[in-house]
């Protein structure tokens, strides 16, 4: 019975931090931003009790990691440079969004970039490291994970449903022309490769998700309450970039596209009255006691001068998930800032 009665009063607690977040009442215990100029942020918590935080850097040229014991100490932690972009060549250009995976008993990043003579020929890539500690040892190079085609490709996460290791990531179809980019889903036969076939879950079909740009991009995976939940950014990477929706039954096929649902509008977008805009390219977390957490990236202003690509203001944010009360995720609106970016 005390057991119970403090999971009850954990989920409650947890339940009112959102519904606050939602209405942008609750003080949250880290500061909005996180940390600044830090775009396409991956969180995860491993079992030696650190958060680890990867992001992409605005000088695109290099993967750094920092850990703390809370989110809230990610603020202050000081970032590790773990590799350089090449100075030509694979790996030479536009090096985004990176995560830090462990996958048995080893660590892995996934990240995207281009090349120098091509700087938009950006593929998948992955580094491997065996020591304990991801902050130490040596990151190797294992090369491309390969798609089905050679085409631009981008964004990959990694994520394990009842025994069956995947990975989705946003590619464009060479066969649908343009410069689009869908949501495709492929089990992996092991931490560097691909067991086809390789499924499109999403694509760029709604007026919101074709602003600026026909885009579909950056997903990210949580399993809860018996469902598999993938959000989704859309559209350009200005204000007009926000966070969908796709989901399934735990317990479908999920190589399976007609296993999956997709919100017909957005879940999260940007907030005028609030003074945030474009928040998109989000990871999840799972505190201790079962609250979840929405970390993405956002600007404080909306007009951007040029290609949103080159502006430097998106900084990674932290708020609560709600949930409704059938389950689904509730995204809320973004917190409005606390402390100067």
């Amino acid at each position: 019975m005390p057991m119970m009665l403090m999971m009850l009063r954990r989920g409650l607690a947890a339940l009112l931090f959102a519904l606050l977040a939602g209405s942008g009442l609750a003080e949250a215990p880290w500061p909005n931003p996180l940390i600044p100029q830090r775009a396409d942020p991956h969180v995860m918590r491993h079992t030696d009790g650190w958060v680890y935080l990867m992001a992409t850097v605005p000088e695109y040229d290099r993967l750094e990691l920092r850990r703390a014991r809370t989110v809230a100490g990610l603020a202050a932690a000081e970032p590790r440079v773990l590799w350089r972009r090449h100075e030509q060549g694979p790996m030479s250009r536009h090096v985004w969004a990176p995560e830090l995976h462990f996958i048995d008993g080893r660590w892995f990043i996934y990240f995207s970039a281009g090349e120098a003579a091509e700087p938009w020929k950006i593929r998948l890539w992955v580094l491997e490291n065996t020591s304990p500690d991801p902050m130490q040892g040596s990151w190797v190079e294992r090369g491309q994970v390969k798609t089905a085609w050679d085409s631009f490709t981008l964004d990959a996460t990694v994520f394990e449903h009842r025994g069956q290791r995947y990975m989705a990531w946003a590619q464009t179809d060479p066969a649908a022309g343009g410069h689009g980019t869908d949501i495709y889903l492929s089990r992996m036969a092991s931490p560097t490769r691909l067991e086809g076939p390789q499924v499109r879950l999403s694509r760029p079909e709604y007026a919101w998700e074709q602003v600026r740009h026909r885009v579909n991009e950056a997903p990210a995976v949580l399993v809860r309450g018996g469902r598999v939940f993938m959000s989704y950014s859309a559209a350009g990477t200005g204000a007009e970039y926000c966070l969908g929706l796709l989901w399934a039954e735990a317990g479908a096929d999920l190589m399976d596209p007609a296993s999956w649902r997709k919100s017909p509008g957005p879940v999260f977008t940007s907030s005028a009255e609030r003074g945030i805009y474009g928040p998109g390219h989000n990871s999840f977390l799972t505190e201790p006691d079962g609250t979840v957490l929405n970390v993405y990236h956002a600007r404080n202003y909306r007009d951007i001068a040029g290609d949103p690509l080159k502006d430097t203001g998106r900084a990674t944010r932290v708020q609560p998930l709600g949930f409704t009360a059938d389950g689904m995720p509730d995204f809320g609106r973004p917190l409005p800032e606390t402390t100067p970016p």
